[in-house]
This record gives C-alpha cells, structure tokens and sequence, in this order.
C-alpha cells in the first residue's frame, strides 16, 4: 500500500465515530422504554447490562495498570473515553429493563466473568490488554446485533440496533492499535504517526467483517438477573 492511502488520522476518526455512535445511542434509548416487554425482552436488557458492567471492570482494571497508565497516551485516551461509554449504555439498559418491570443487573456476565478472572493475572503488557478488550467488544456487539432480531418491540430493536454498532467501532479501533502493537513500536499509536512505518494492513486490519457475525453471541438468558 502507498503512503498516500493510509490515513493518518485513522484512531482518531475511529475514536470520533464511537462516539458519534454512542451518541445516537443514548437519543434512541429514551424512546426504548417501552411500557410492556416479554420476559425474554426483559433478560436480554439484562443480559446486555451484564455484559457492560464487565468491560467497564475490565478497563478500569487495565487503566490501573502501570504500564497503561504511564504508557501510551492515545491508548490511554481511548480506554478512559470507552470506559464512560460502557458506563452509559449499561445505564440506558438497566432503564430500559426496570421501565419494563425487571431488576436492574448490576452484576457482570457469568461466562465471560470467568473468562477475565482466568486471563488477567496473564495480562502483561499492552498487546495483552488489547486482545482481551477485543474479545469482549465482539461478544458484546454479536450479542446485541443477534438481539435485533429476538425482542418484540420496535424501540427495543431500535436500542439494540443503535448500541451494536458502538461495540463494533470499539473493536474496529482496538484490531488498529493491535496492528500497530505488533508492528513492534507502540510509538506508532499517535495522531499524527509516521506514515513510512505504519503496517500497510492498518487501513484495513479494523473492519474483517463484511457483515457482522453473530455465531459467538450470548444467549439472552446468559447474564439475567437471577
């Protein structure tokens, strides 16, 4: 690829459409509570909730850590404004649910609670941090781009439908630091970077998937109030 078509700005313009995302989000939450919701609505929102409530501990944890706190600052940047946003859409979910007549979850998915007790004591640098962050964005979008098509109302499709994306943008940008991480010079995660050593994938690693895939979501079930 030639230099003239990589876009040096490409972690901040990710960064601007996240929230640019998560910000119609938050528009459409308030015309998603709906005034009734079947009991598989309800866990979803649950489920979805859950699902917020654990990558708002997995970043916070991963901004604690030293070599992130006194690391990159663009990396830096990106998990404190992600973290607010996780915190927000697990807000939108709970009102949704306790609008419909549920208990607000404010545990974390039981699954991937497993998942991140088992791999943050391996967590050692940067490229680590990354990875898992990756793996739980995705979940996080499949799950609420299936749930799309499993609650019964509009404006619940319509939350669903507007918060997937946000995930899906949390991942794009986080698969473009990966990149550049394995290019083997963190230094290269800037705005402006040097464009003669940027990895000629960088254009492109953010956005493997034509249409999002949906087989690893969670079951709607899986992180409910129980």
């Amino acid at each position: 690829m030639g230099t003239e078509h990589i876009d040096t700005r490409l972690l901040a313009q990710l960064t601007e459409q996240s929230q640019d995302l998560h910000s119609d989000a938050l528009r459409i939450t308030g015309r998603a509570m709906a005034p009734t919701a079947s009991e598989e609505d309800v866990m979803a929102l649950q489920t979805a909730a859950s699902l917020e409530n654990l990558a708002v501990g997995v970043y916070r944890t991963a901004a604690r850590l030293p070599f992130i706190r006194s690391g990159n600052k663009t990396l830096v940047a990106f998990i404190s404004t992600t973290t607010r946003q996780h915190e927000e859409h697990a807000k939108a979910f709970n009102a949704a649910v306790t609008r419909a007549g549920g208990r607000a979850q404010t545990g974390t998915d039981p699954k991937y609670a497993a998942v991140v007790r088992k791999t943050l004591p391996t967590v050692k640098t940067p490229a680590d941090v990354v990875k898992l962050a990756i793996s739980l964005e995705d979940v996080a979008a499949q799950t609420y781009t299936k749930n799309v098509g499993q609650v019964s109302s509009g404006p619940l499709r319509r939350l669903f439908g507007s918060v997937a994306p946000v995930e899906a943008q949390h991942r794009a940008t986080l698969l473009a630091v990966q990149s550049l991480l394995a290019a083997g010079d963190e230094s290269l995660i800037a705005i402006p970077t040097d464009v003669a050593k940027l990895p000629p994938a960088v254009g492109s690693v953010g956005f493997p998937d034509a249409f999002y895939p949906t087989a690893d979501a969670s079951p709607v079930s899986e992180g409910a109030v129980r």
